[in-house]
């Protein structure tokens, strides 16, 4: 990358020097090793920065349109939890938290189903869920701070619900019955962290 750089900055000084009339090249053992450091010489001002900059952006011979670049992303909405296609994984748009009937897998507006690889933003762990269980009304954060991921653990607040899931991280929990988007539950951080191909 800084080889890079270097090219660069000798493109860039060269059809400066070019341009006004200082056109000699250096030898290329002078070129090496120069850094960003060879714009701001000591007599160098910020108006003759500016004035450079100015230079570099009308010139004629940039192209005034950049150039596209490929990506494998599918184009992106204002939406919150849209789907980002990558190389390795695809994430859920929207992001719908289920119960244990509800089916799993990446859900998309045609195709409701729960996301099953949240992970949370807050707290920066895996949720996990348990089918058939809802949470005690007596959780609180600091039970769960010091107890997951351990199901040993857990189980201590855990009830016996059929068709409920109950979901946790080390921050934030919530039993869900039914099929519920993940933007309506505004104080969750939790987004898909990509499902495998």
């Amino acid at each position: 990358m800084a080889d890079d750089l270097d090219r660069l900055l000798d493109e860039v000084e060269g059809r400066l020097c070019h341009r006004r009339g200082g056109g000699q090249e250096e030898p290329a053992a002078a070129k090496e090793g120069r850094s960003a450091k060879v714009l701001m010489s000591a007599g160098s001002s910020e108006e003759d920065l500016d004035d450079i900059i100015d230079e570099i952006c009308n010139d004629s011979s940039f192209t005034k349109t950049p150039p596209k670049l490929k990506s494998n992303s599918a184009s992106l909405t204002p939406e919150r939890n849209c789907v980002v296609v990558q190389a390795h994984g695809k994430r859920c748009c929207p992001v719908y938290l289920g119960g244990s009937l509800s089916p799993s897998g990446i859900g998309t507006n045609i195709s409701k189903r729960a996301c099953d690889q949240l992970r949370c933003t807050a707290c920066d762990f895996r949720v996990s869920l348990f089918n058939d269980y809802v949470w005690d009304q007596s959780c609180d954060y600091l039970f769960f701070r010091n107890n997951m991921p351990e199901l040993s653990k857990l189980r201590a607040k855990m009830i016996k619900k059929k068709g409920a899931r109950a979901y946790a991280c080390q921050c934030s929990w919530r039993s869900i019955d039914e099929l519920t988007d993940l933007q309506t539950e505004q104080q969750l951080r939790w987004v898909c962290g990509k499902h495998g191909e």
